[in-house]
């Protein structure tokens, strides 16, 4: 059903309009589309036709106005008003000898009624002084309204996800320090609080019920002055020494855990945090010989070079690094899906922010999603996400206008938040309020949504269907076959309503549609059989949907859409 197909109609006007009595006769008045088509959300129609030679009385006035009748009711176009030479009144000047061609516009706001209705033309006209009865005139059949079957429910929005992590790993350590050369482990070391808060540490992991060892870790370094040779042995040294120790007192405690050593003979790494971090004057000059070298036996020798600065080095940094560095890695394991799932629905005080948006991921049921995000909202209602994603459960719900104030609320927290920017240019569409899901939409660079479907499903609403075929791409939905429908691509529609992820009867209906417009009839009963099956509110849309015109009187439609 192509948009460029014309209806000519030949229109016999039976009012005598000029004083000889020649009656007016305008011929083939053209309409285009037809049958009318709504775009965006308006239904045009361009309107063209003839006014014979010597017809058009010199003192006529003809005023048409195009009406759209549909059950219930009708809208009025813009009136158009014609003149004969001698006229009075305003208007396009028919000559009474050449006659002439006329072009008007038809404009009407879409309306759901629009679907199974007639455009028409109405006159009035007089002749002088003497007003003339014409009766209306049937132009075209409308309205295919195939665009409407857009939705941006068709669109998933984007929950803003939690930070659940069902085990955290929380890191501990206690550095032994050595004197120069030694690897002697001293009393005052051993009985410093970091060893002991570290071997409590351990203590407690091993024997609390929600933490375990994951890893435990003794490091043995040296300086990185000195011979490197001598200093791999003291790094050896300090680590199996500490090593040693830290089994001695595991077995004390009753801890079975395993030790991992590691040595890093020349401690470089250490040595520049620890210049980066000091107030050792000329320490930039340092720093820029450590970039400059490489070599461990020249970067340490440039740097005793530097006579002025290495004794302040010697006395407050490199004592520090002549260490071992004993590492605790613990696991806080967190509750169970069965444990956080009982408490988000009956004790929701006992969970954090995380663990109550994360209860809501536990469940299918969206009455239970929004039951547990209202709990979030009320008490950590300065989490926009909370009410970004209590929006989400109404959009699906169909509840658009909650959805709308739950994102707006989302926004007050986050105004340039792009998934809630996101979410609510999809709920603006969904009540057709278009500028504002631009505005929205716009500001969504770098959601983690669909971005190119959401854009592609506003310009098929805005009637842009070359700016929705780009904003697509390689969408698999029903969205994206509606604007292959609209842009005459039937075999590309085909093959993207077979690729839907989960077809719906939206999908069935268009794949019916399809083959209304390819004139496969068995495509058409197939598909709208299904397309009624799942939802059984399109066997009224698809008796009056003009796009099956030509099935209507057909048994086998009938039987679907009774």
């Amino acid at each position: 059903m192509k948009k460029s197909l014309k209806v000519f109609a030949s229109v016999m006007v039976f009012a005598i309009l000029t004083s000889c009595g020649t009656a007016i006769q305008p011929e083939q008045v053209t309409v285009n589309p037809s049958p009318l088509t709504v775009v965006g959300n308006l239904v045009e129609a361009d309107i063209t036709g003839t006014f014979p030679v010597k017809k058009f009385g010199a003192k006529a006035v003809l005023t048409i106005t195009p009406v759209l009748k549909y059950e219930g009711g009708e809208v009025v176009g813009e009136p158009v008003t014609f003149v004969g030479e001698k006229a009075k009144e305003n208007g396009t000047t028919i000559p009474y000898k050449a006659g002439g061609r006329f072009a008007m516009k038809a404009s009407f706001e879409y309306v759901p009624a629009m679907a199974k209705s007639e455009l028409y033309f109405r006159f009035t006209a007089k002749n002088g002084n003497k007003v003339v009865e014409i009766p209306e005139m049937k132009l075209a059949d409308g309205v295919v309204s195939t665009a409407k079957l857009v939705q941006a429910q068709d669109v998933k929005p984007q929950v803003t996800a939690d930070k659940f992590q069902r085990i955290i790993q929380e890191v501990q350590e206690a550095d032994i320090k050595f004197l120069i050369q030694q690897s002697t482990l001293r009393n005052s070391e051993l009985k410093s609080q970091a060893l002991k808060d570290l071997q409590a540490a351990i203590k407690d992991a091993d024997t609390t019920a929600n933490k375990a060892i994951n890893k435990l870790e003794v490091a043995g370094y040296a300086s990185p002055d000195g011979e490197e040779g001598l200093n791999a042995k003291l790094a050896d040294a300090r680590q199996a020494k500490s090593q040693k120790y830290l089994q001695k007192q595991l077995k004390k405690a009753k801890v079975d855990a395993a030790i991992e050593s590691n040595v890093t003979a020349e401690d470089w790494a250490g040595f520049q945090a620890a210049m980066e971090a000091s107030n050792i004057q000329d320490k930039e000059l340092v720093l820029r010989v450590l970039s400059m070298y490489t070599d461990p036996e020249e970067r340490e020798a440039q740097i005793k070079n530097l006579s002025a600065v290495f004794k302040t080095i010697a006395d407050e940094v490199l004592p520090a690094l002549r260490r071992s560095r004993l590492i605790l890695t613990t696991d806080l394991i967190g509750k169970s899906d069965d444990e956080i799932a009982a408490l988000a629905k009956n004790d929701a005080a006992a969970l954090n922010v995380e663990e109550l948006l994360y209860a809501a991921t536990l469940t299918c049921n969206l009455d239970e999603k929004a039951d547990i995000y209202k709990k979030a909202v009320a008490r950590f209602g300065s989490d926009y996400r909370s009410h970004n994603n209590l929006g989400m459960v109404y959009f699906a719900q169909g509840n658009v206008a909650e959805a709308r104030r739950c994102y707006a609320k989302a926004l007050q927290i986050e105004p340039n938040n792009a998934d809630v920017n996101y979410n609510a240019g999809l709920a603006a569409m969904a009540e057709h309020d278009l500028a504002k899901a631009e505005e929205h939409l716009g500001k969504a660079a770098g959601t983690q949504g669909d971005l190119k479907a959401a854009m592609g499903t506003l310009y098929t609403m805005k009637g842009d269907y070359a700016a929705a075929k780009n904003a697509y791409g390689n969408s698999a939905s029903n969205n994206a076959a509606v604007q292959q429908i609209l842009n005459e691509e039937y075999d590309a529609a085909r093959q993207t309503l077979a690729k839907v992820e989960k077809p719906n009867a939206t999908t069935a209906y268009l794949a019916a549609v399809v083959g209304a417009r390819t004139n496969d009839r068995e495509a058409v009963y197939a598909n709208l059989a299904v397309a009624v099956e799942r939802d059984a509110n399109l066997k009224a849309k698809a008796a009056q949907d003009i796009e099956f015109a030509k099935y209507t009187a057909d048994e086998k439609f009938q039987a679907i859409v009774k």
